[in-house]
């Protein structure tokens, strides 16, 4: 008898079960008691994940390493993260969220911690690669987690929170990394650089150890959920879930072309998001301001207008229960945005609210993407296939800020980076169109 699998090669129903005006209070309480938490275990993750771009301003120094060797540096985070990003994933399917985020903290923040004896160039390699390793498949798991306590129409707004914290990360991070750096420089003889990676990876040591104890596995063991309320969301996620037509064996999941479509939008949306993460400085003084003070404080205006946008743009997908034309929009209008910015004479003004429309629609089309696959792959080999998704779309970290630094080196101009991230940008829009060709048909009719 040939098995079945839970991994989709088509759209899942993308509405949930007929709609009590008393599961909002219940889903309220579900968010308020684990999207506070991952938030902040998000945000760290961001911090120690991008703080190596504020450390390179000494290390390079320090350590006489080149613009090429700390590049290189840059992408063993990556390498790492995606090597084992889908093992990380397929592990929390089997021993719970509780241990899998515990562990994931611990370690990345215990190899954080360990670069303030770093004074080699080996050393610096070799941790980096570590803290992609023991990060890996966090974010994914993340998405693999919520399944277990939203529907697919609630996804988007709660992803959405994650996605803000990106951005929040990009307003705080610079203002504490340099604090840190300059005030802490020299103290018992150790770099302010060495001091901001320790400072900031040892969070999430301690959120590694609380999340152990804080954390539920699911819905079922929540002692904060009263009978009633587990018997409700247990209702709605069945709904959510029905079983699927297709054969478990995890080489089916590797077949599915459902998997490779999403892999390469996402792919597209990170290689938008690393020109904003790594290059928006660089925007900004080819706008006109050469000020460090005055580039840092610019810099904040996209990030923090794109907090508030993510977050409505997602909630208003969720509201709709549609997430095609929502992802085209984010999608399209980030393109158009960085397409005018090429334009000659525009103005600082005009040039700062194109690069802030563009970091709103960047942001806000990655909780609505992820709604997505969360919804595609289902049952045992769900966790590992989203997984693999997340590890082959951020495979651009090794590949893109690469590309665009070289397009940055020999026309002198980040022009045709911004043609080449808004290409991108348009064939993720093409391609998530056609995996959602029949989301319509997909939905259940609900009487």
């Amino acid at each position: 008898m040939t098995t079945r699998s839970s991994v989709r090669t088509g759209p899942a129903p993308t509405s949930s079960a007929p709609v009590d005006t008393t599961d909002d209070a219940l889903f309220r309480k579900v968010s308020l008691r684990i999207i506070p938490f991952l938030f902040l275990c998000y945000v760290v993750a961001i911090l120690d994940r991008n703080n190596i771009g504020f450390a390179q301003l000494q290390m390079k120094h320090d350590l006489s390493l080149t613009d090429a060797a700390y590049s290189l540096g840059a992408v063993f985070f990556f390498i790492g993260y995606v090597l084992f990003e889908v093992p990380s994933n397929m592990l929390l399917h089997k021993f719970g969220a509780r241990k899998t985020f515990a562990r994931i903290m611990f370690l990345w923040g215990s190899v954080s911690v360990l670069m303030v004896v770093v004074s080699s160039t080996t050393q610096f390699y070799t941790l980096r690669f570590l803290l992609g390793v023991f990060e890996a498949g966090f974010f994914p798991g993340i998405v693999f987690y919520l399944t277990y306590w939203f529907p697919a129409r609630r996804r988007a707004g709660a992803l959405s929170i994650f996605y803000a914290g990106v951005a929040i990360a990009g307003v705080l991070g610079g203002l504490v990394s340099g604090w840190i750096m300059r005030g802490m420089d020299g103290v018992y003889g150790i770099h302010g650089w060495q001091w901001m990676l320790a400072i900031e990876g040892a969070p999430a040591v301690i959120l590694g150890i609380v999340a152990f104890f804080y954390l539920k596995d699911n819905p079922s063991v929540a002692s904060w959920l009263s009978a009633g309320e587990k018997r409700r969301l247990s209702e709605i996620l069945a709904f959510d879930s029905k079983p699927s037509e297709h054969s478990h064996s995890f080489l089916a999941a590797l077949s599915n072309k459902y998997v490779y479509i999403f892999s390469f939008v996402y792919f597209c949306l990170t290689s938008a998001m690393l020109l904003l993460l790594f290059w928006m400085p660089t925007m900004i003084k080819e706008f006109g301001i050469t000020d460090i003070v005055q580039i840092s404080l610019y810099s904040a205006i996209p990030n923090a207008i794109g907090a508030v946008g993510v977050i409505v743009i997602a909630r208003n997908s969720d509201r709709r229960n549609e997430r095609k034309w929502h992802f085209v929009l984010c999608g399209a209008g980030a393109a158009v945005a960085l397409s005018l910015l090429t334009a000659h004479g525009i103005g600082f003004t005009v040039s700062m609210a194109l690069l802030t429309a563009a970091a709103v629609c960047v942001y806000a089309a990655h909780p609505i993407f992820w709604s997505v696959p969360a919804s595609f792959f289902r049952g045992p080999n769900a966790a590992a296939s989203i997984a693999l998704v997340s590890s082959i779309g951020v495979s651009s970290g090794t590949i893109t800020p690469y590309l665009i630094g070289l397009i940055k080196t020999y026309t002198g101009s980040m022009n045709n980076a911004f043609y080449f991230i808004a290409a991108l940008l348009v064939i993720a829009c093409v391609s998530m169109t056609y995996a959602l060709r029949h989301e319509r048909l997909a939905q259940p009719q609900v009487k």
